[in-house]
C-alpha cells in the first residue's frame, strides 16, 4: 500500500492534523488487511476525520473496482486538504463537511476507518453545537483533532453507538485507539451489541501505546431494521 503524496502549506499546520505515527500505524494495518478488504468488495468506503486525506486516498488507490470513497470531517479545512491529497494522487475521493455519520443513510458503509481524537483531556467543555460553530466560523484550534475528552473516548463512543445503524451487514470498521482508551473494554462493549472485535496491530511509540481494532458483525447478527420489523 503506497503512501500517497500530500502537501501542507504553512497555514495548514494550525488547521489540519498532519500525518504522524498513528496515521502510519493505521495505514500499515490496512495494508495487512488489504486482501480481506478486497474480498469484501466494498462499494462505499468512508474515513471519519481524514485530516490530510492520506488514508482514504490510499484506500481508493488500492481498490480498482472504483468504490465511492468519502472523507467525512467536521473541520472544513480537513475537507479541503482531503480533496487536495486526492487530486495530487489522481485518486477520486469526495469530502463531506459533516459531524460523524449523521447524514448517511442506514446500512450503507462497507468499509469504515476512524483515527479519532484519542488523547484523554478531561471533560469536554461546551456543547456539540458550539464546537461545530467554532469550525464553521473561522480558523479553529488544532487541539480538536486529538483531544478526546474523558478517557479519550468521547467522540469514539459516539461513533460506536451509531455503528449498528450505519454499517452494512458485511461491513467492517478499522479503529485506532490508545491504551488509555481501554481497547479491551471497547471490544467487550461491541461484543455485547453483537459485533466481533479484534486487536489486529499495536505499536509503542514515544509516550503512547497504540492499537488498531477490527470490528465487524458477528455471524447471524440481525440488522436494526430487521429488529424493528419484529
Amino acid at each position: 500500500m503506497d503512501t500517497p503524496i500530500y502537501q501542507f502549506e504553512s497555514k495548514d499546520y494550525d488547521l489540519v492534523y498532519e500525518p504522524a505515527e498513528d496515521t502510519f500505524l493505521l495505514l500499515d494495518a490496512l495494508e495487512d488487511e488489504l486482501e480481506d478488504i478486497k474480498a469484501r468488495w466494498p462499494l462505499v468506503c468512508v474515513e471519519v476525520g481524514p485530516g490530510s486525506g492520506l488514508l482514504i486516498t490510499a484506500i481508493r488507490k488500492c481498490l480498482l473496482h472504483a468504490p465511492l470513497c468519502l472523507g467525512v470531517d467536521i473541520n472544513p479545512a480537513a475537507c479541503r486538504m482531503t480533496l487536495k491529497t486526492s487530486a495530487l494522487n489522481a485518486a477520486p475521493v469526495d469530502a463531506v463537511n459533516m459531524d460523524l455519520l449523521a447524514g448517511l443513510r442506514p446500512h450503507c458503509v462497507d468499509l469504515l476507518v476512524f483515527n479519532p481524537p484519542y488523547v484523554p483531556t478531561g471533560e469536554v467543555e461546551g456543547s456539540l453545537e458550539e464546537h461545530v460553530d467554532e469550525f464553521r466560523s473561522g480558523p479553529s484550534p488544532i487541539i480538536h483533532s486529538w483531544a478526546g475528552g474523558a478517557d479519550g473516548r468521547v467522540v469514539t463512543d459516539r461513533l460506536l453507538g451509531d455503528l449498528e445503524r450505519i454499517l452494512a451487514p458485511d461491513g467492517v470498521l478499522y479503529l485506532l485507539l490508545l491504551k488509555e482508551n481501554r481497547p479491551a473494554e471497547v471490544i467487550r462493549w461491541m461484543e455485547q451489541r453483537g459485533f466481533r472485535g479484534t486487536i489486529i496491530k499495536e505499536r509503542r511509540i514515544r509516550g503512547e501505546h497504540l492499537f488498531v481494532l477490527r470490528i465487524d458483525s458477528s455471524p447471524g447478527k440481525r440488522t436494526l431494521s430487521e429488529k424493528e420489523e419484529d
